[in-house]
């Protein structure tokens, strides 16, 4: 099963197979990087959390205008990944290309207060996020390369539970700042921009400048069935990747023919196909909260609060799900998330409106968060060698991202022309039929559980 191929597990008598409990399977950089990302999300998601509201009601965008600027927010981010990806591998320093992109985003919070226009706003926007591009991959590579294949789900978990928690810090510092501020949106973005500033600044004390190694983070050298494991991969993706594989034992920087020629490996490109094709129907978050708004009745003063719901299920479950994902198999949460995702929509679409109704919804995004973001990077790790991990994680992000990208396009075309409903029914139904593709591509196999 391709979310579940993994490496051979610990042996018993080593140190690593004796030690028990969450905190013996983080790496210690795994911490310092979900620190990093909490106080990077409190910045971030006090501005999303108020944009949609701020575009729809102050500026007086139509959905079809938010949906191309929200289109452009993540599709700018998916085309950097690649950059972002190879440019870690190639420099061979994770640390420089993760910091260069949060400093990107933090220099690019300011910059709202100027926006006025979607020409002005899309453009500090797609400067935002090409600063995120160029941090994910890396960031990722960071938290594989120093994790034992096995833990790789725990160790996601735990990184996402942590960025979760700045993501629903960050909505109720954007609520609070509205209540109590004259010019509340203007607040907003002056503070988030500060605490970006302050994320930068911890991730460059604190983050090792070294690549990692599995055992923890202190870059011990790979085991010889880890070494094998990687050569097999190698192998597996033709004589170009092995070629450069023998360059990067000499200290040679893998050329971008070499990151290309993962996509020739059966398994990544089947993973990465699958989360594209997830994608293209996975509704963003804003457009979910507006439809959410609609249904539940909620008041303009409430819906700040609204991601709020989803971070703190997503915190609650983004550890379990990941630990279970190891355990379980990796295919089977990731597609069960997506069945929690269609659930919400389905209850957007034809539930009564109760009180009951926006929990519910937001519980259900939540779990999707939780069973899929940290899981599907988690599942490269027995895919990709070591040298080209930033680069395996930057395509399969990107594929997923792209895909995101053009579902807000058609989403917003979709529900200026025909309407809410309409527009989320589609959907629904596109994600029923791609989930069920999915399950079929990524079924388990005679060599995998």
């Amino acid at each position: 099963m391709y979310l579940t191929d993994r490496s051979a597990p610990v042996k018993a008598g080593t140190d690593r197979g004796r030690r028990r409990g969450p905190g013996a399977k983080v790496a210690p950089v795994v911490l310092v990087l979900g620190t990093v990302s909490l106080i990077t999300d409190v910045s971030s998601e006090m501005v999303m959390a108020v944009l949609p509201l701020y575009l729809v009601t102050t500026l007086g965008f139509s959905p079809l205008g938010f949906g191309t600027l929200d289109g452009v927010y993540n599709g700018v981010s998916a085309l950097v990944q690649l950059t972002g990806g190879h440019l870690a591998d190639r420099v061979r320093d994770h640390k420089l290309l993760a910091g260069l992109g949060y400093g990107l985003s933090a220099l690019c919070k300011p910059l709202l207060l100027l926006a006025g226009s979607l020409g002005t706003l899309g453009t500090v926007l797609a400067l935002e996020r090409t600063g995120k591009g160029l941090r994910t991959a890396p960031r990722d590579a960071m938290i594989s390369l120093a994790t034992p294949a096995g833990n790789q789900g725990r160790a996601f978990g735990v990184h996402r539970a942590m960025d979760t928690t700045g993501a629903m810090l960050g909505p109720m510092t954007a609520f609070l700042i509205l209540r109590a501020a004259a010019d509340g949106y203007d607040a907003v973005f002056g503070v988030s921009a500060c605490v970006a500033v302050l994320g930068v600044v911890v991730l460059v004390l604190f983050v090792p400048g070294r690549r990692q190694g599995a055992d923890g983070g202190h870059g011990a050298p790979t085991d010889a069935a880890g070494a094998r494991d990687a050569a097999g991969a190698i192998d597996e993706a033709g004589r170009t990747v092995e070629a450069g594989g023998k360059a990067d034992a000499r200290g040679g920087r893998p050329p971008v023919r070499e990151a290309l020629a993962l996509l020739r490996l059966p398994r990544l490109r089947a993973l990465a196909g699958c989360a594209a094709l997830l994608g293209l129907t996975t509704v963003s978050d804003a457009f979910v909260y507006l439809l959410l708004q609609r249904r539940a009745g909620v008041g303009e003063e409430w819906f700040t609060l609204l991601p709020l719901g989803t971070a703190v299920v997503f915190l609650l479950l983004a550890v379990p799900l990941g630990a279970l994902a190891d355990r379980a198999g990796r295919r089977t949460v990731f597609l069960a998330g997506h069945m929690g995702l269609l659930t919400a929509y389905g209850l957007l679409l034809w539930a009564p409106d109760t009180p009951l109704l926006a929990p519910a919804v937001l519980a259900l995004h939540g779990t999707f968060y939780a069973a899929t973001d940290g899981v599907l990077p988690a599942a490269l790790a027995g895919l990709v060698p070591e040298h080209l991990r930033a680069s395996g994680l930057a395509i399969v992000g990107t594929s997923q991202a792209l895909a995101r990208f053009c579902c807000s396009l058609a989403f917003g075309a979709a529900w200026t022309a025909w309407g809410d409903g309409p527009a989320l029914a589609g959907s629904a139904v596109g994600l029923l039929c791609c989930a069920a593709v999915a399950g079929v591509v990524l079924r388990p196999t005679g060599e995998t559980r």
